[in-house]
């Protein structure tokens, strides 16, 4: 990874990190029956960003086993989905913290810096896993690319929402980790409704990058199958789009 890469990261916090990478590939070892396909296509260089789909609160541990370094994360700053004994593994990491609903502009001001110094970024375009099938991105991924220059790798996710669920069977699931090729980078301009048009466009493709990596019946909004596009009607929504995330009376907590 360049130089600048490697200086995005915290000094403070590479030990943890080195330790929880090590603790993410003993656990999928012991909690699961996993594969990975694609690992030679992770560049020798940054910016890039790591962009997968988000079926589960797995998704990022899985990210975080399958990459050569310790990436930095941008996501919600709440977990409404993941057992609240696991909450403080992301803090432990460390990640730029998005309030779904808003702006969060310091969360990308800080995530676009470190792209641009050489960084290495994981994003999951969908910004939240309350379904599992593939559903519109949100326009965070597609705005840092856009500013930043960087490439994309896309990354598909199998079967981690079964891991706990079928141990609690007596089975350990079987998980795939699909690592794809990257691709962009991509440039938006013009302002207003034109630059937001290019900007979901650009979201799709990525999307649509990611499509060809998770199983068939789970691309929902991208499968080339109408019958199961048909069946995510309703994945799209938003669920922060009339509420912000942690707001009580008007407070982001």
């Amino acid at each position: 990874m360049s130089q600048g890469a490697t200086n995005s990261i915290s000094v403070r916090r590479s030990p943890i990190r080195s330790f929880m990478q090590w603790s993410a590939k003993a656990g999928f070892a012991l909690l699961s029956r996993l594969k990975i396909s694609g690992q030679e296509n992770f560049p020798d260089t940054g910016p890039l960003i790591i962009v997968s789909n988000h079926f589960s609160f797995v998704d990022p541990a899985a990210i975080a086993r399958v990459t050569p370094w310790p990436v930095e994360f941008i996501g919600g700053a709440n977990f409404p989905h993941a057992p609240a004994i696991l909450h403080f593994l992301p803090k432990l990491w460390g990640y730029y913290p998005v309030h779904r609903g808003t702006g969060s502009k310091e969360a990308l001001l800080l995530a676009s810096d470190l792209l641009k110094g050489g960084g290495v970024l994981g994003i999951a375009p969908e910004g939240g896993n309350w379904a599992n099938v593939l559903r519109p991105p949100r326009p965070g991924a597609a705005f840092l690319a856009s500013e930043t220059g960087a490439k994309l790798l896309p990354i598909g996710l199998e079967n981690m929402e079964r891991i706990f669920p079928s141990l609690r069977k007596g089975v350990r699931a079987r998980v795939h980790i699909n690592v794809g090729k990257p691709f962009g980078p991509f440039k938006a301009t013009g302002k207003g409704r034109e630059r937001r048009k290019q900007l979901d466009e650009i979201g799709h493709e990525i999307m649509r990058n990611i499509a060809p990596l998770i199983p068939a019946a789970q691309r929902g909004h991208y499968s080339d199958d109408p019958t199961i596009r048909a069946a995510a009607k309703g994945t799209e929504v938003w669920p922060w789009d009339v509420a912000k995330e942690g707001e009580v009376k008007g407070k982001i907590q």
